[in-house]
């Protein structure tokens, strides 16, 4: 009996198999054609979402970016050649209201959303309206991603101070503290207790600025000038 090399073997089994695959393509090649088609048609659906929510997101930002360009600007007469700006401080808080709602309402769940609504909250604690703006705070704590939710949560906290909730302020910057963001770090959220505590809870102010008046930086600097306002013991 004639021997076969290892070479043969190789070159003999891979003819099988392109053998054995022709064959099947042959007899499978409607079916075969038609998932082709469908995978092609699937990548050309996938292809389309994504420019199209890229397209979306795009549009989303330019809306936001004119809505907080009407936030941003000034007040005041408008002098010849100047930026424009508003005649009052009531016409500005109505057009930017105004931006923002359209934003919050045409675009709900997006994180474009989320901002509109912290600053359509930060728009009423300006006016005083704290209610309305604990609300709105809430709100964009609840619906915003980790890092927008952590400002809304940062300025909810001061609006709980403001209304005299200083234990729902406390619970809600201990877990700022305990879950900071590339938004609001821990040492901030410490500060922001800090400062809320110093008349109701001084020797608890006293402990948190103690960690914090030796760091560098702003933190540092803040802290030792809040230390400055405790009341002394």
């Amino acid at each position: 009996m004639a021997r076969i090399t290892r070479k043969e073997l190789k070159t003999d089994r891979f003819a099988l198999e392109v053998e054995h695959s022709l064959t099947f393509f042959e007899e499978h090649q409607k079916d075969i054609i038609r998932y082709v088609g469908v995978a092609l048609a699937v990548a050309a659906i996938v292809f389309g979402i994504s420019v199209y929510r890229r397209h979306q997101r795009t549009v989303r930002e330019t809306a936001l970016a004119r809505a907080i360009q009407v936030q941003e600007t000034a007040v005041g007469l408008t002098v010849q050649g100047a930026s424009p700006t508003f005649p009052t401080q009531q016409v500005k808080d109505e057009a930017a209201t105004k931006a923002f709602t359209e934003v919050l309402n045409k675009y709900p769940g997006s994180d474009e959303a989320a901002i509109s609504q912290y600053y359509l909250a930060s728009i009423l604690a300006d006016k005083g309206d704290l209610a309305g703006a604990e609300k709105g705070f809430q709100e964009a704590a609840q619906k915003g991603n980790e890092r927008y939710a952590s400002l809304a949560k940062l300025s909810l906290a001061q609006v709980y101070f403001a209304e005299n909730k200083p234990a729902d302020a406390e619970k809600t910057l201990r877990d700022l503290i305990a879950h900071p963001t590339m938004f609001v770090s821990a040492d901030q959220a410490s500060i922001a207790l800090a400062r809320g505590l110093l008349n109701t809870k001084p020797a608890e102010a006293r402990k948190i600025l103690d960690g914090l008046r030796n760091q560098p930086g702003s933190v540092g600097q803040v802290a030792i000038s809040l230390y400055g306002q405790l009341p002394p013991q």
